[in-house]
Order: C-alpha cells, then sequence, then structure tokens
C-alpha cells in the first residue's frame, strides 16, 4: 500500500452490482481498499460482496446515481462511516435501443442523460465536497468513459453524446479540482466482455451497414488497469486511458 495514502484507502464504485463494475470493485478489494459498492439493486450488491474473500471491507448502498436525494444519502452514509472518500469511479451507464435519431423516443435520450452523465455529476458534485474538507484533504475520481467517448457506433445518437459530455466533464474536474488536491482522469472501454456487450459476439451494425462479430477482451484486464490509475500517489494523474479488445474494429477506417 502507497504510503502517500491514508490507511485504509475508501473506494466508491457506481454499478458495482454486476459488469465492469463489479470487477472493478472486487479488484480495489483485493488491492487492500475499503469498498462501497452502489447501484440500484441491493440484493445484487450483497451478492457481488458476498463473492469476495474480502467482503468484511466492503458494504452496500443501494441508490439511484440519478437521484439527487439518493445519491446524497449514500455520501452522507460514507461521511459517518469513514470520514472521508479517496477514490470515487463514476462507472454507472445504460445503453440505449440502437434507434436512427428520428426514430428515439425522448425519454430514452432522458434515461441516458440522467444516468450516465447527470448521475456522473451528482457523485462528482458529492465528492468533490468531501474531499475538499476531509483531512488530508484530496482524492481521486475516475470516469468511465467509453469508446464512445471517442466515435459513435451506427444509431447510438444518446449513448455517444453523454459519453463525449463525460470528457468534458473529466477535462473540466481535473482543471477544477487541481487546487485541493483532487485528480480526475477517464479510462474509456471498448469491449469488455460482460452481460452488457453479449450481442457483439453475435454480431454488431457497422458503419459500412455490415453486422460482424467484435472481438471482445476479459474485464479483468479492466479492472487491472483501473486499480493502477487508482493506486498512483495524487501527484500523478492518468487523465485519459483507452484499454480495448485488440481486433475490435475501432482503429480504422468504416
Amino acid at each position: 500500500m502507497n504510503a502517500s495514502h491514508p490507511t485504509p484507502r475508501i473506494a466508491l464504485v457506481t454499478g458495482a452490482g454486476s459488469g465492469i463494475g463489479k470487477a472493478c470493485a472486487l479488484a480495489l478489494l483485493e488491492a487492500g481498499w475499503t469498498v462501497i459498492f452502489n447501484g440500484r439493486r441491493a440484493d445484487a450488491l450483497e451478492a457481488a460482496i458476498a463473492g469476495s474473500p474480502h467482503a468484511a471491507r466492503a458494504w452496500a448502498a443501494a441508490g439511484d446515481v440519478s437521484d439527487e436525494v439518493a445519491v446524497a444519502a449514500v455520501f452522507e452514509q460514507i461521511r459517518q462511516r469513514h470520514g472521508r472518500l479517496d477514490l470515487l469511479f463514476n462507472n454507472a451507464g445504460v445503453f440505449t435501443a440502437g434507434l436512427p435519431i428520428d426514430e428515439l423516443p425522448v425519454q430514452e435520450w432522458r434515461r441516458a442523460v440522467d444516468i450516465n452523465l447527470t448521475g456522473a455529476f451528482l457523485c462528482t458534485r458529492e465528492a468533490f465536497r468531501l474531499m475538499k474538507s476531509q483531512d488530508p484533504r484530496g482524492g481521486r475520481i475516475i470516469n468511465n468513459g467509453s469508446i464512445s467517448a471517442h466515435a459513435p457506433r451506427p444509431d447510438s445518437v444518446a449513448y455517444t453524446s453523454t459519453k463525449h459530455a463525460m470528457t468534458g466533464l473529466t477535462k473540466s474536474c481535473a482543471l477544477d479540482g487541481r487546487a485541493f488536491g483532487i485528480a480526475v482522469g477517464q479510462i474509456d472501454i471498448g469491449n469488455a466482455a460482460t452481460d452488457m456487450t453479449a450481442a457483439m459476439a453475435r454480431g454488431m451494425a457497422q458503419a459500412d451497414g455490415n453486422v460482424r462479430t467484435e472481438a471482445r477482451m476479459e474485464v479483468r484486464h479492466v479492472a487491472d488497469a483501473l486499480v493502477q490509475m487508482a493506486s498512483l500517489p495524487l501527484s500523478a494523474n492518468v487523465l485519459f486511458t483507452t484499454i480495448m479488445a485488440t481486433g475490435m474494429p475501432f482503429v480504422g477506417r468504416g
């Protein structure tokens, strides 16, 4: 454990009941962190924690990240139980239906914005408040940006827009956090093998109009990258990093 960090180090992972969030939360536990698992389903969070041999250093804080009151309640629990937060991983997110923009219901657009973007904003706002006031001051925030923060898939206007906006949130907060020892970075992930990406193994629409299967990578590689970013001293920051399945159709022409 890095001597520059207080002991124990406290982390909050949103969307920790499954997929990337679960893998990263468990990897942080393995690396010695105390981890708060956040998500909308308490049963999924408890099941994820129970699967770890380090469950004694974890607890579940159910709550919808798009709900301002629920987010404030989660952070109040953290404040009361630990008095500080050293890492926030803004991971919670949803895909929207693959539809052309002229067929996309506005409620689907709003759902994507509420969870993918507003949820990250609400959690980051509370993290700033706590990290600025705690002693020692400061902490780290890592946002899950996605490959879609760089390039869209066909018919993904809502998801892609929120992930481009996440990049703006990362840059703005990285700047504003400097004065308070708050390091903010982003991990852009491509084709991690989770339930949410199962369709990639069956076939995904491509920019040229064809449908092809896509390479995926084990989600543990994402977790390893996240732990590495989180383990840096606050004097160093990975502002942006991309981890992707080597063979996925991202680098190249449509």
